[in-house]
């Protein structure tokens, strides 16, 4: 049985059941300030969990595409080194909100697995939760004798919290679980060790396959738990182990998900899987493993980068391409030519590896590219690096890791082959430094919410600006030193932060007392109003107002961006599609797909053609609860990697036809007018454009003719403005030939004048000399010429150019070889004298400094770089 057949078969299993099935939510997390990356079915439902939202369906089933590498769930250093570990991995569940629990989620799994998938149940073992002295908590027994009824006593086994109470994080629902384990071992290995003493052992063979998790609590920030007002189920099968179980592998790699992928890397390096612990075959699942994850990342709009969720993927992808670098031979971008197996593989489950597998490949392929250069700047670098003792300082390690991207375990690599060693205490220590400055940075320390009333929430915001609201909910949060506090009302006109938009702004009022909002932002369902205080009196009833001029001017950015979307399709093509956007009150920002630098020609015409629709004076039609099939067959675009629910807001002006939760113009004229400011590449397969409306157009077309009202007064208002700056670029044009050629004719003195002050001393000829010429390029045509003329020539040159201190050093090939000396490294030497650094190649270097009295110190250290 396939992995295809047997995700259909879990899906149509639970459909039977009453479960409605979802779609799988994007992997890459995009309004959650809480989570980077969905790593666990449940995700997409936190907010019906945490009681901030209807469920869409009492039950409900799909597979989840997960990811794994970072917070308390983060595999990521045994993927690929054992056989059941992935950081991207399909989650299948199934839910009840307030509806089925224990019974029923135990029976229908026992059915699921036993009765349809036909597995041995001699080879099942379960587990209940053991109870906790701590939390007060009790055996699950009522898990326990449902269990009885499907499974023998002995094979129902006792677990601790840390395996069976599952939390979704220090705050927030949880509850006790039941995991489910197969034992896949041979018979004569389970005669010698029983099953039982292996369960939750981390035994490739024995492994949890399912884990039903029952809701039953909220735990609060003082540690303590209160009773859920409804319990829910909430369980999540990984299909990668349940596919190694029906197809009969001892490994996740062996199956049909991840063997198509290891054939082909076959192929591409010329050697063979042997499914060993070797570091060639851990390097084969490492790569088959992070080509998915990087895959659907990229496909849910998340491009490698170096900060946030971005990062994590560069990351994952790095750690692939270093183990193919170093142990199958690659020195050429590979993994992007394993992008359309996966799209074979998976496109029929999820479409968005077909529709995005362009992309995919080349964003994949240059960020190859890119770290493979990084890889050899590195190992250069490694290669010139002289240890004491034949210990790698842990300092210089953390800078090959930090600011080159050398992985670590590659440094230590090189260095076993070198007979070396790290200073790997140094090294840990730099590292968790650098992971204290960038937590305590982002650190928000929050209390648990303080219930002011009962009601629900609701947003007015797409028809008013204002409105009274009392206050439902608050808690306090703390960054750094800055105490803030998150209001939730009843009802606000505020629009939370979402879909690119910023959120609003604004001010509540009550009883004479006046407080600012300063950002408004959306987290597991609610709407949060940040201030600096709390108002003196919560219960009181407040006026919300929104600054109506920083909404306006968001809104004809946002109108606008719908317009550029629209307008780059019809000029560029059908395959532009959006990638990204930010959208404020003084610019708007849109990343789309496209291949290929925009042309001045093209970008005039998208320009033209957006600043049409806005002179049309096109009204806005917004569709505020429309059916998501009946919005796609009026034209609207889905895009990848955002969640859909059944019911979706369409905007709409004329043809441009958008699925988006933002707010708009009213009418297109009151955009104003649109100025593209700027484009250019985000990565490959990206661009980005930037544009200016409204206020911020006018400003700059003001800016633009303070300009030139200056230019025409500071060359005397001639009649014809641009002659008269076509005949000054002439002018400039002739005197900087003049000059070139008198810089020259310097240059050519200047080298005679040194060739005659070369000295012959041990054998070699050796100058060093402060020289008066302020062009670099002439420096270096020097020095070549030199280089040329004058054999087993050792030479140091000082200048001053444009009140910066500059140094050239000079080795010839024959004197670098019999000598070891080397241009690059005495350069960096010299520039400590002049505050600076520099560097070059072993025959030729430069450096540049701060301080320009220390030429004196270069010129008099030189001889002593001989040696």
């Amino acid at each position: 049985m396939n992995s295809e057949d047997i995700r259909s078969r879990f899906l149509a299993f639970f459909n039977k059941k009453q479960h409605e099935i979802v779609s799988s939510a994007p992997m890459v997390i995009k309004n959650d300030p809480t989570l980077m990356f969905t790593n666990a079915g449940m995700n997409q439902f936190k907010d019906v969990f945490l009681d901030n939202a209807e469920a869409i369906a009492p039950r409900v089933a799909n597979s989840q595409k997960c990811l794994r590498v970072s917070g308390k769930h983060n595999d990521l250093e045994e993927v690929g080194v054992d056989t059941y570990h992935h950081t991207m991995f399909e989650m299948l569940g199934n839910w009840s909100f307030g509806d089925y629990f224990k019974k029923e989620a135990i029976a229908w799994a026992w059915e699921f697995l036993i009765d349809d998938l036909k597995i041995n149940p001699d080879i099942v073992y379960v587990t209940v939760f053991e109870g906790d002295d701590e939390d007060g908590l009790e055996k699950d027994q009522e898990a326990y004798d449902e269990w009885k009824k499907v499974i023998a006593e002995d094979r129902i086994l006792n677990g601790n919290k840390k395996d069976n109470f599952w939390e979704m994080g220090e705050t927030g629902p949880c509850g006790p679980c039941s995991e489910i384990h197969v034992d896949l071992r041979s018979d004569e290995e389970k005669q010698k060790v029983d099953g039982k003493s292996l369960v939750n052992a981390d035994h490739p063979q024995v492994v949890e396959v399912w884990n039903l998790v029952f809701m039953q609590f909220n735990r609060l920030k003082d540690k303590s738990l209160q009773k859920l007002k409804n319990t829910h189920v909430d369980t999540g099968m990984g299909l990668e182990r349940l596919c190694m179980v029906m197809q009969g592998k001892k490994s996740n790699y062996d199956t049909d998900l991840f063997q198509s992928s290891i054939q082909a890397l076959e192929k591409l390096c010329g050697k063979t899987y042997q499914a060993s612990d070797s570091k060639e075959d851990v390097s084969f699942r490492v790569i088959a493993d992070h080509v998915r994850a990087v895959a659907f990342a990229i496909a849910d709009g998340q491009l490698p980068s170096n900060t946030g969720a971005g990062y994590v993927i560069r990351r994952i992808l790095r750690r692939a391409v270093r183990y193919g670098f170093s142990f199958l031979n690659f020195e050429e971008p590979f993994m992007y030519q394993l992008v359309p197996v996966l799209e074979k593989k998976l496109g029929g489950h999820f479409e968005e590896l077909i529709k995005q597998a362009d992309l995919i490949g080349k964003v994949i392929q240059e960020e190859e590219q890119s770290f493979l250069k990084t890889l050899d700047k590195g190992l250069n670098k490694l290669g010139a690096y002289q240890p004491q003792n034949n210990v790698i300082d842990g300092a210089f390690a953390f800078e090959l890791y930090d600011t080159f991207g050398f992985p670590i375990d590659l440094t230590a690599l090189i260095a076993s082959e070198k007979g070396w060693t790290i200073d790997q205490k140094a090294f840990d220590k730099h590292l968790k430094e650098q992971k204290d400055r960038s937590r305590a940075a982002t650190a928000v320390d929050t209390s648990d919410w303080v219930k002011v009333a009962d009601g629900n929430m609701d947003f007015i915001g797409y028809d008013f600006q204002s409105g009274k609201a009392k206050i439902i909910q608050y808690r306090k949060a703390v960054k750094k030193d800055t105490t803030l506090y998150q209001l939730v009302f009843d009802q606000t006109p505020f629009y939370p932060e979402g879909g690119g938009q910023v959120g609003d702004k604004g001010l509540m009022k009550a009883d004479g007392q006046e407080i600012k909002i300063i950002d408004t932002k959306k987290e597991n369902g609610l709407i949060l109003h940040f201030t600096k205080e709390l108002p003196s009196d919560i219960h009181a009833e407040f006026e919300l107002t929104v600054f109506s001029n920083l909404r306006l001017n968001t809104e004809k950015n946002h109108s606008a961006t719908h317009l550029l979307h629209h307008v780059l399709r019809s000029v560029l093509g059908e395959h532009v599609e959006q990638k990204g956007s930010l959208v404020n009150d003084q610019y708007l920002r849109f990343d789309f797909s496209h291949f290929q630098k925009v042309s001045e020609e093209e970008l005039a015409e998208i320009e033209k053609k957006v600043n049409q629709w806005i002179d049309k004076g096109i009204a806005l039609n917004e569709y505020r609860e429309i059916d998501i099939e009946e919005a796609k067959s009026k034209g609207a675009m889905a895009l990848f990697g955002e969640k859909y629910g059944d019911k979706v807001r369409m905007i709409e002006f004329g043809d441009s036809k958008e699925l988006c939760g933002g707010t708009h113009v009213a009418n297109t004229s009151q955009i104003g007018g649109f100025k593209i400011v700027s484009e250019g590449s985000v990565a490959s397969g990206v661009r980005r454009i930037e544009a200016i409306t409204g206020d911020q157009l006018k400003a700059h077309f003001a800016s633009r003719a303070n300009t030139l009202q200056e230019i025409e007064n500071l060359l005397g208002h001639p009649k014809n403005l641009v002659q008269t700056i076509q005949k000054l670029q002439e002018e400039h044009k002739e005197l900087s030939k003049e000059i070139e050629a008198l810089i020259n004719q310097k240059a050519s003195m200047l080298k005679a004048d040194l060739k005659g002050k070369i000295q012959l001393k041990n054998g070699v000829n050796f100058l060093a000399e402060k020289i008066e010429i302020e062009s670099a390029d002439a420096i270096k045509n020097i020095a070549f010429q030199l280089k040329g003329e004058v054999d087993n020539l050792f030479m140091v040159l000082g200048a001053n150019i444009k009140g910066k201190p500059n140094i050239t050093v000079v080795v010839s090939e024959e004197l670098g070889k019999s000598k070891d000396l080397n241009a690059g490294q005495i350069v960096r030497e010299l520039a400590k004298e002049i505050k600076g650094g520099g560097g070059g190649q072993p025959f030729y270097a430069t450096a540049g400094g701060k301080d320009i009295s220390g030429l004196d110190n270069v010129i008099a250290k030189a001889e002593g770089c001989l040696g």
